[in-house]
């Protein structure tokens, strides 16, 4: 996630809005579910009346992302039901539409051809979320500044997985003020130190990234675990303390008076008890399926309402740096792909982009909080869902990239 970015212009979006995603800038470990039961807000689209499918993006990202959904799907039982609402798709069928998906790529179609293809051979289902509305947002790989051993200017230790944590306990393991006060004695070793400890928090909330050390030698690290300790959102503190409104909350927001509010830094960083242990990572970032995210192409969303390795379109808005370094917007039309998920990606009204790494897209991450659309693509051949006694396993533990405040 959709790891919820904080968007700089807040101009579409209610406080209460904001207030609900703000509280959950959240650390979870990651989980594969399997099967989902129904679901209702997905709505059949009319055929009368359907919407512009017009790719903005590139193909050759477009079908690297379905393969990667594709080297997903190969691992599961073919005959399992994927539940779009009231829609039953088996991963056999899933496969054969993402195939058939790459069929109508295979020749670079312009934007337009590639919307009457998909037209003619599948239907689309629009999430519906809190009264109508998705909020869209972004987040990105981080880079940060980093050196292999402490001193004066890097002293802010970038753990590795202690060696007598018991993953999946809950409440047993040290807090983050006693791991920051000195707790963890030789149990974890540090596998970098950074300068800010802003810069290392933020990490955790993304849930991986790049360090960059002396020399542009770079290391990437993505998550290795939790202590297990509840996530409390510090942008929704703020909120409550009076500090900064719910309509002005973003990433960005939240960044700077961390900044210029130092002597407070301690308590507010300390209020989330939740802390994120790294490991090293020899590929790009890697999303709940366990296969690496395409930039622009990848999104978080919850799998209860969308399943896991879906094809989706998506309509919103995302910021760019303008020549004289003013921020623009600029409409974002392209089909993406389920394939990440996080503990606040939460219903039919959320949905969390990956732009990758680089300004532009650390600027989509703190910045982008837009107002959007996402219709699922389903073949036309459907079934109604038959009744279920379960639902699916809730999705916990995520790397609290999905959640921004």
């Amino acid at each position: 996630m959709l790891r919820f970015g904080l968007r700089a212009a807040r101009r579409y979006v209610a406080a209460s809005v904001c207030v609900v995603m703000l509280a959950a800038i959240g650390t979870v470990a990651p989980s594969h579910g399997t099967a989902l039961e129904p679901s209702a807000p997905l709505e059949p689209v009319s055929l009368a009346n359907p919407p512009l499918l017009l790719d903005d993006g590139d193909a050759a990202s477009l079908r690297q992302a379905i393969n990667q959904s594709l080297t997903w799907l190969r691992g599961q039982p073919q005959e399992q039901r994927l539940y779009f609402g009231t829609r039953v798709v088996t991963v056999a069928e899933q496969m054969r539409l993402l195939r058939r998906m790459l069929d109508l790529l295979s020749d670079d179609p312009s934007a337009d051809v590639l919307e009457a293809r998909v037209n003619a051979e599948f239907e689309l289902l629009k999430s519906v979320g809190d009264k109508g509305r998705m909020i869209v947002t972004g987040y990105h790989e981080p880079i940060i500044d980093a050196a292999e051993s402490k001193s004066a200017e890097y002293y802010v230790p970038i753990y590795g997985v202690p060696r007598d944590l018991v993953t999946g306990r809950r409440g047993a393991y040290l807090t983050r003020a006693e791991i920051e006060q000195g707790r963890l004695g030789d149990r974890a070793k540090p596998i970098a130190w950074a300068r800010d400890p802003i810069d290392v928090f933020f990490l955790e909330i993304e849930g991986s990234g790049t360090l960059r050390f002396p020399g542009n030698r770079e290391l990437r690290i993505g998550y290795g675990a939790t202590n297990g300790r509840p996530y409390r959102s510090i942008a929704w503190l703020l909120i409550q303390e009076g500090k900064i409104t719910p309509e002005a909350m973003s990433m960005r927001a939240l960044r700077e008076w961390l900044n210029e509010h130092p002597e407070e830094r301690q308590r507010v960083l300390h209020h989330n008890e939740s802390f994120v242990f790294f490991r090293h990572s020899s590929s790009a970032p890697v999303g709940s399926l366990g296969v690496p995210l395409t930039p622009g192409r990848s999104i978080a969303t919850d799998p209860q309402v969308f399943p896991r390795g879906s094809l989706a379109f998506i309509r919103s808005m995302r910021p760019f740096t303008l020549p004289n370094g003013q921020i623009g917007w600029k409409p974002v039309t392209r089909f993406v792909l389920s394939q990440d998920a996080g503990g606040a990606i939460r219903g039919p009204g959320r949905v969390d982009v990956f732009w990758g790494r680089g300004p532009e897209a650390a600027l989509a991450a703190s910045d982008m909080k837009e107002l959007g659309e996402l219709y699922v693509v389903v073949p036309k051949t459907t079934r109604v869902a038959e009744p279920s006694l379960g639902t699916a396993p809730a999705v916990t533990g995520m790397p609290a990239r999905y959640v921004k405040p």
